[in-house]
């Protein structure tokens, strides 16, 4: 069996080597070519899977190792009767952790108080929920929506109206790519909605670049009352605007869902799905290969405020501060080296380890704080 993959998946050999032949390339330069022979497909989302790749194939699964699949042509792959899987919510937890990062940045470079935040949660799926799940255990407010949610689910949830949710301190979208229908995502934030944020709000996009107009989000940061923004992704990805890459206050090159640990995941799911499609057994978990983080242990005494061992913790851990610096270092690069640049970034990025990986060790007795680093994923050392 010939598998083709994308050369930035993690532990590829380790997974499927075992099932077959494994080809890895970079994931944009994946053509028709490279498929005519192969009978597995394993990406991540810059590749578009269409019939322009898949016409001359004869593939029997195609996986991406991404919670989204607004790269893939669904209704082909179904034309086709081609099998496929995605990886919804292997990489949950590692957005989350960018989001908690952005906030405590946030939080000491604006002076933004956590007791006082209300978060907006735009998406109430695996990323959106488990965000709130955090937020209630640090006692942050915070007021989400999902219309794709029936109406009961909503109550259930305690879910509010978009218009209500653009109204918080920090607003935050967790939706996928979609173009048609009445929830349509693309652009869902225009330039009247974009006008409705002022300067004392904050948004982060994590989820793609297309949900946000970014020529109108340009526009709007030129003027005198516009919110801070934190963009991860971009519209036109690799060739992103670097007018507008420095007007955001945090920018990093799609990095948000790239913990090592999260990267893994969505490889142990596709995996997984693989070896259901074809009958066979998984003899292979993501625990097996991953190491002991760099960090793995953090004690604070009984001098130590809750709060500053809080964010000490979660920055030592993640500091969106570095990605965006080396994004920066790229902007005054030509056109086709600063896309090169970015994609690089992408390729070569660091070992990113989740707060789970780290023990924490406190000597102060606070019961409170012991809920919070436990609630946040952190191991607590006795």
């Amino acid at each position: 069996m010939k598998i083709v993959a994308d050369e930035n998946i993690p532990f590829l050999e380790k997974f499927f080597g075992p099932l077959g032949h494994v080809t890895c390339l970079p994931g944009r330069e994946i053509v028709a070519e490279d498929l005519r022979d192969a009978d597995v497909l394993i990406v991540r989302s810059v590749t578009k899977v269409d019939k322009q790749l898949l016409e001359y194939s004869n593939l029997k699964f195609v996986g991406t190792c991404t919670i989204g699949t607004d790269h893939l042509d669904l209704d082909y792959l179904k034309q086709r009767n081609i099998p496929y899987a995605s990886a919804p919510g292997g990489n949950a937890n590692s957005v989350v952790e960018y989001l908690l990062s952005s906030l405590s940045i946030l939080s000491e470079s604006l002076g933004l108080d956590f007791d006082q935040l209300s978060i907006g949660i735009v998406g109430y799926g695996n990323i959106g929920s488990l965000l709130a799940k955090r937020l209630r255990l640090l006692g942050i407010a915070y007021k989400a929506c999902d219309p794709l949610l029936n109406e009961s689910m909503q109550d259930d949830y305690g879910l509010v109206s978009f218009e209500e949710v653009l109204q918080c301190d920090v607003v935050t979208l967790h939706v996928p790519l979609t173009r048609n229908g009445e929830h349509a995502t693309h652009h869902l934030l225009d330039e009247a909605r974009l006008l409705q944020l002022n300067a004392k709000q904050v948004l982060i996009n994590t989820s793609r670049g297309e949900v946000v107009d970014n020529k109108a989000l340009r526009q709007r940061l030129e003027q005198p009352d516009a919110p801070t923004v934190i963009l991860d992704v971009w519209e036109n990805e690799p060739c992103i605007d670097p007018v507008l890459a420095r007007q955001v206050f945090l920018g990093t090159p799609h990095i948000a869902g790239y913990s090592f640990d999260g990267k893994v995941a969505g490889t142990e799911i596709i995996y997984q799905r693989l070896c259901q499609c074809l009958g066979l057994p998984t003899r292979y978990k993501a625990a097996q290969f991953l190491e002991e983080p760099p960090l793995s242990t953090m004690s604070f005494t009984s001098t130590a405020s809750p709060e500053w061992c809080l964010h000490t913790a979660i920055r030592a851990c993640f500091d969106v501060r570095h990605d965006h610096s080396l994004l920066m270092r790229t902007m005054h690069l030509a056109p086709e080296k600063r896309a090169y640049a970015f994609d690089h970034l992408r390729k070569t990025y660091r070992c990113r380890r989740e707060f789970s990986g780290v023990k924490i060790q406190l000597k102060n007795g606070d019961s409170a704080l012991h809920s919070q680093f436990k609630g946040l994923g952190f191991k607590l050392k006795a």
